[in-house]
């Protein structure tokens, strides 16, 4: 018999699953691989703008990133980011622009990866993430950290690199621990930052210090924000989350004892913290008190892991 647990553990995180586009990194730096690939007829382009795409409604009535022939793709030459190639040889790039291309139809529309990425393929949600994330980092990391110069892009759109000191820069993710913490009766801990909507709880989450393995960061973070001590520490998975340049490392945590279990929130990271069973959170979303987790959100995975069953959901 398959149960919910069941269902969740084998459902892929959102942007994590195979997308069937192979990054080809060696290709990165052959300047006449990459020139060949952009001029070949079966290559498809999209624009990323602001962590946006333009999506269409697709023939089968889902949903479709928005792709060109390269001839058709706006001008650039600087900022054009090769993503991979799939099975079948169709080679993606991705253009940065300041703006998204107009369009003659008036069915494509923008979307952010809140929005498209409960409604793409898992191809197109994987190019876009990539794309995005890749967007993201451009922006943010035009000069040289070391001598303050302006960078250039190389390596299709991977390494910026400095022509005064020789610097590389590479793409920047930050790692954040995120954890479903249980208490010796198997309620689980969920919190409520200050600035979220009235009702919103979700799983508690942090950056990863210099220095600091993933597993401590977990401790810390309970610890810091809520005041529970926790013990044991178990990976279940990760989200790439470009928002603008996370991943987001899945655990589940154990409080050590119920004395380790008193809430005592920080006040400045967390609003406020509570202890669920799972009688209570499914009459707490029933009723409305409690939200549920966005869509897309590697939170809501962990939540239903220990909840046993399919949460209702949330779009974006």
């Amino acid at each position: 018999m398959t149960t919910g647990i069941d269902r969740a553990a084998s459902r892929p995180v959102s942007f994590t699953a195979d997308s069937g586009v192979d990054r080809a990194a060696h290709h990165r730096l052959d300047e006449a691989w990459l020139a060949a690939a952009w001029s070949h007829p079966t290559t498809r382009v999209f624009v990323v703008s602001e962590g946006q795409v333009l999506i269409d409604d697709a023939p089968d009535g889902g949903t479709q990133l928005v792709t060109t022939p390269a001839f058709e793709a706006p001008p650039t030459e600087q900022h054009r980011y090769f993503l991979g190639t799939d099975a079948d040889g169709v080679r993606y790039f991705a253009l940065q622009k300041d703006s998204l291309p107009g369009r003659m139809d008036d069915t494509a529309r923008p979307a952010g990866l809140r929005e498209a990425g409960l409604l793409l393929s898992e191809r197109d949600a994987g190019l876009m993430v990539h794309a995005v994330a890749l967007e993201n980092w451009q922006r943010l990391h035009r000069f040289c950290s070391r001598c303050g110069e302006r960078t250039v892009i190389a390596a299709a759109g991977h390494i910026r690199r400095c022509p005064a000191c020789g610097a590389e820069h590479y793409p920047r993710t930050d790692p954040a621990v995120i954890m479903a913490v249980t208490d010796p009766e198997d309620r689980i801990l969920l919190g409520r930052q200050l600035h979220w909507p009235e009702g919103r709880f979700s799983t508690l989450a942090g950056f990863v210090e210099p220095g600091e393995s993933l597993e401590h960061a977990v401790r810390r973070e309970v610890y810091e924000e809520a005041g529970v001590v926790v013990g044991d520490v178990d990976y279940v998975s990760s989200q790439p989350w470009p928002f603008p340049s996370s991943l987001m490392v899945g655990f589940r945590a154990r409080a050590a004892d119920a004395k380790g279990a008193e809430i005592r929130v920080d006040g400045e990271e967390l609003h406020e913290a509570r202890w669920f069973s799972r009688a209570e959170l499914g009459a707490a979303y029933a009723s409305g008190e409690v939200l549920p987790p966005y869509g897309i959100s590697i939170a809501g995975r962990l939540i239903e892991l220990w909840y046993g069953s399919d949460l209702p959901r949330r779009p974006g």
